[in-house]
């Protein structure tokens, strides 16, 4: 068994982690941390934990700093800015680190200080930090200390260009366009859990918006997954619009991009199947048939569906998946998984909850 702590597990990601985390076979939940909430039980606060955690919210001070470094591993289910105030004393103490927010995803300091208004704490160990996701990133991640895990937008974006972005690389002449238009959806949730009046159910609820449409702070991350991870060899010129929908959890992108003559050639649908054939997590639907995002509700599973059009030279990727689960804290078990050495499916093996 190894030790986990949470800090700041009264959010969505962190009941979500507590949920997935009580019923990994190898892990122990020795630390729940939050300020508001020390010394509540946290089945108090969420009764669907009753019978399943009965651990206690400790207060986040100078002592609670030791007992997560006698920790293998934390999980910062915290505001952006918090995780880069404790990770190097942390990793000197050998504990793994896993970061919810966004303390560890950009590596460029200018991007960083940009989106999120604050100055890097730590920029030598973000240096050696690992994007965590698995299906790019597995190969590193066995070996990381500190881990960004992804957002749930560029999650969708960056798998679901992942195959293309890949073969385009192995050519020897452009098979799409330049030009990405990522088209995306999150449930209300996907804005963590917090009393705002624009998220209450008076004004979501049958409602429809865009919003960030001057831009997103994802929009840098997806730009540095296309660019780093997958190694791109052309500048893409990429537009992402988000957008809110009345509904809970789940998240669906719509990625458009134009193919060239030698792109329209190619088989798409297969060359997605192939690639993703060995992964336990992406799900590659059969030709003509689409997603929706109930069919992957409260799993750790994405799913993906191709549609090919040579008449009008374009490629539309679909892309769902549940914002909570392989969009943040799923994904975050599953690169803990990856980190010691467990099966990458281990307490995440679970079917999607309909209705």
């Amino acid at each position: 068994m190894i030790s986990a702590a949470i800090v700041g597990g009264t959010g969505y990601t962190g009941i979500e982690l507590i949920r997935l985390l009580s019923a990994h076979p190898e892990v122990s939940i020795d630390l729940l941390t939050s300020r508001s909430e020390a010394g509540t039980r946290a089945d108090e606060i969420f009764p669907s934990l009753r019978g399943i955690s009965d651990i206690v919210f400790s207060d986040l001070g100078d002592n609670t700093l030791a007992t997560l470094q006698k920790c293998d591993v934390v999980f910062f289910a915290t505001p952006h800015g918090v995780a880069m105030q404790q990770a190097e004393a942390l990793t000197q103490a050998g504990v793994k680190v896993i970061d919810l927010a966004a303390d560890f995803r950009l590596q460029s300091l200018t991007d960083f200080e940009h989106w999120y208004q604050q100055s890097h704490a730590c920029p030598d160990l973000l240096k050696t930090a690992v994007y965590g996701l698995p299906e790019v990133n597995r190969n590193k991640l066995a070996s990381a200390l500190v881990v960004g895990n992804p957002g749930c937008y560029p999650t969708t974006a960056i798998l679901g260009l992942k195959p293309i972005i890949e073969t385009q690389n192995k050519q020897a002449e452009r098979l799409v366009e330049s030009r990405i238009v990522i088209d995306a959806k999150s449930g209300v949730s996907g804005a963590g859990r917090q009393a705002k009046l624009a998220l209450n159910y008076a004004e979501t609820t049958d409602n429809f918006k865009a919003y960030s449409v001057e831009g997103h702070r994802h929009l840098p991350e997806i730009e540095q997954g296309v660019a780093q991870l997958l190694n791109s060899q052309f500048t893409h010129r990429i537009r992402f619009l988000p957008h809110l929908v009345p509904m809970i959890r789940g998240m669906l992108s719509s990625i458009h991009l134009e193919l060239t003559e030698a792109g329209a050639a190619i088989d798409w649908q297969q060359v997605f199947e192939s690639g993703y054939a060995s992964e336990p997590f992406i799900d590659v639907m059969p030709k003509g048939i689409y997603p929706d995002t109930r069919s992957v509700r409260a799993s750790n599973r994405l799913r993906i569906a191709v549609h090919q059009n040579n008449a009008r030279a374009e490629l539309t990727v679909i892309v769902v998946q549940d914002n909570l689960v392989k969009g943040a804290a799923g994904q975050a078990v599953q690169n803990m998984n990856v980190m010691f050495g467990f099966d990458e499916s281990m307490g995440l093996n679970f079917a999607p909850i309909v209705p």
